[in-house]
């Protein structure tokens, strides 16, 4: 490649600059006034993407890059970190609307703060399924630990309120018939509550982890294990509890009526 000079004079371009064929990008991009380069990548499935992220990070801190130049990692990763995120904080919010709800629900700190704390229990089966599934905790397995929490809230509210109910306005006393007539009269409902919860994600936990599942099938392990052990709870370890820390209450209106009559 020649360049005419202003003298009429001809100089070829390799005498004063250095020529070669190089890759370059066939469209650039900015993003806040900056040029950026997007390299992407996909998984084998070999390994998690949490591990493969953390190598990543750590290789890049070794990286001495020119000045104006910084990496940043985009992409599944990042959106679900945040996803993440936000999901703590309304589950932080929940958590207290759920406290709240158990002491209206029971009118007694005692026993709202007691089946509060047993809540956790519940989550031991769904963390034993997720380990035997891979040992992965993704967004979708924070979503089961979630809804394992809200049935085994539910059926504590159910099996407790009627306790209250029996001796309130039946007028049984306080003690071990109350606490098994209780249990047994809400074997079915709470069985029926898990039967029909577990049976629904069955196709979702034979259908494996297939494309389009990524966060159903972890969610599916992680209640179907939650379930089980949420259960047990509710049947066994909570009418216990009741048992052993609540207060005997003051007999109905009904039974005193019957009482004055006579």
């Amino acid at each position: 490649m020649l360049f005419d000079t202003p003298s009429g004079a001809y100089v070829e371009l390799q005498d004063v600059a250095t020529v070669e064929v190089v890759p370059v990008p066939n469209k650039i991009e900015h993003q806040d006034l900056s040029r950026s380069l997007d390299v992407g990548a996909n998984l084998d499935g070999t390994r998690d993407l949490g591990s493969i992220v953390a190598d990543l990070e750590a290789g890049l801190k070794e990286i001495e890059w020119p000045a104006g130049f910084r990496a940043e990692l985009l992409g599944e990763f990042t959106e679900r970190q945040a996803a993440s995120g936000r999901l703590w904080t309304f589950a932080i919010i929940a958590a207290v609307g759920v406290f709240l709800l158990l002491q209206a629900s029971f009118n007694s700190g005692r026993l709202a703060v007691l089946t509060f704390l047993t809540q956790p229990i519940a989550l031991i089966g769904g963390v034993i399924a997720a380990y035997i599934a891979g040992g992965e905790l993704s967004l979708g397995s924070l979503v089961g630990f979630f809804t394992v929490l809200g049935i085994v809230s539910r059926n504590g509210i159910m099996l407790i309120s009627h306790y209250q109910h029996l001796e309130q306005e039946e007028g049984m006393a306080f003690g071990k018939e109350l606490v098994l007539r209780g249990a047994r009269e809400r074997l079915i409902p709470i069985s029926m509550t898990v039967l029909t919860t577990g049976l629904a994600l069955v196709p979702l936990i034979i259908g494996g982890a297939i494309p389009g599942q990524e966060i159903e099938y972890p969610m599916a392990i992680v209640i179907l294990g939650g379930l089980i052990t949420a259960t047990l709870l509710n049947l066994l370890v909570v009418p216990s509890l009741y048992l052993r820390f609540a207060k005997p209450r003051a007999s109905g209106g009904a039974p005193e009526a019957a009482m004055a009559t006579s």
